[in-house]
């Protein structure tokens, strides 16, 4: 068997570690103290940051198949833009957010962005709107009218994604408009639909890893125990994914959302969503990694560890599952598109996330019930394709990429 060798003192980047430390430790604290997606972002950054600079020393194998991956152009750009976006999201409030990133007034600077909601009365503002949260937006206009070295710097776009605008004085779809800010209009109540984009973007990217995670997680297990008891526990097992297979998806998640209580927050509400989708996912994965368990648990290194007194969830999870990694991570891309497009048709036939959580599949919901507005679902839509065309390339690079019959661990 081959292992990977540790890294030596010598080699081992003390100073770049270092860094991505406190890069990470910023994040733990922003989490608890400024806002848990801005924490959480840092966090995930200083993870990329130390594995794209790390020498890790891979199995020989390993290193084939990322070398493989990484001459197959396509889908290694492709996982680039698509890891970069993904981390971007996770600030997706400094692009898109009716707050200020900076105000500066009377010589005192200020970050709104992550704050607590600010009144009027803290920027000069009097009547009626000192008392009231302030609209950064019109902030802007006043100091830039005023012309007193006070000023408020606006994120590229300075809409949130659930702000009703109002055009021509109602409630109702805004072509696209650059001087007013709305690079790809507004939706039938108003709201920016770039903004709704880049959240929906990271709301659909994490919904889909948080699933394929889940679906490995109990495929995997149960999949790998199948294979290697066999027997009546095997043939237990598959009764029991037959039956459960029998069970309509979509009747499931109708019946359960029309009982959930309208009081349930979102994030409870969205939880829900995941544990239904994985529930009625995770029997696919089954059959794979009970064939791959099959055939590993035949060869000579598992008979080698059973005689040498290994027990069987060492034999299964260090020895027949890195055998079968090619199979793992070959579906993986796949899994994500796949979830990807449920929640987007959930979303469209209005069962999916719960309103008003930005979605792609609510715009194009949108979109196909107002076709006097042409720009609602065309921006969903390109975004839509955008998305799973990244996936799709990811997928079948990583599939040419660790073929087993090309790259085999054992012999």
């Amino acid at each position: 068997m081959i292992t990977n060798k540790p890294v030596t003192a010598e080699k081992f980047p003390t100073k770049r570690v270092a860094v991505y430390g406190l890069i990470a430790l910023s994040g733990l604290v922003a989490f608890f103290a400024v806002n848990w997606r801005f924490g959480t972002g840092l966090v995930l950054l200083s993870l990329v940051l130390a594995l794209f600079s790390i020498p890790i020393r891979f199995n020989p194998l390993t290193v084939k198949k990322l070398r493989r991956f990484k001459e197959i152009r396509r889908g290694y750009y492709s996982f680039i833009i698509l890891l970069f976006l993904s981390v971007l999201s996770l600030f997706s409030e400094l692009f898109a957010n009716n707050r200020a990133l900076i105000v500066r007034y009377e010589g005192h600077t200020y970050f709104p962005t992550y704050s607590s909601v600010k009144l009027g009365n803290e920027f000069g503002l009097e009547g009626e709107l000192a008392n009231a949260p302030v609209n950064y937006r019109e902030l802007k206009k006043k100091f830039a009218g005023e012309d007193q070295g006070n000023w408020v710097l606006m994120p590229v776009v300075a809409f949130s994604p659930n702000e009703n605008n109002r055009y021509e004085g109602v409630l109702k779809p805004r072509p696209p408009d650059r001087e007013a800010g709305h690079y790809l209009g507004t939706d039938s109540t108003g709201r920016d639909i770039l903004s709704r984009l880049i959240y929906g973007f990271r709301i659909a990217v994490f919904f889909s890893l948080a699933f394929m995670t889940l679906v490995y997680l109990i495929g995997i297990t149960i999949g790998c125990l199948m294979g290697y008891f066999g027997g009546w526990f095997d043939l237990s097992v598959q009764r029991l994914i037959e039956i459960w297979s029998l069970v309509p998806f979509i009747y499931m998640v109708i019946i359960i959302f029309s009982i959930i209580p309208t009081s349930f927050s979102i994030g409870t509400r969205i939880g829900i969503l995941l544990s239904i989708m994985v529930l009625f996912s995770w029997t696919g994965m089954t059959y794979y990694m009970r064939t791959a368990t099959y055939r590993e648990k035949a060869r000579d290194y598992t008979a080698a560890a059973q005689i040498i007194g290994a027990s069987a969830p060492r034999i299964i999870f260090h020895h027949i599952l890195p055998n079968a990694i090619s199979t793992i991570v070959t579906f993986m891309p796949f899994t994500m598109a796949a979830a990807i497009t449920a929640i987007t048709a959930l979303d469209f036939l209005g069962f999916g996330l719960p309103p008003p959580t930005p979605s792609i599949g609510e715009i194009l919901k949108q979109g196909t019930a107002r076709l006097d507005a042409p720009w609602i679902v065309t921006s969903a839509f390109i975004a839509l394709v955008f998305i799973l065309t990244l996936v799709t390339f990811i997928g079948e690079a990583v599939r040419e990429a660790f073929d087993p019959k090309k790259f085999t661990t054992y012999r």
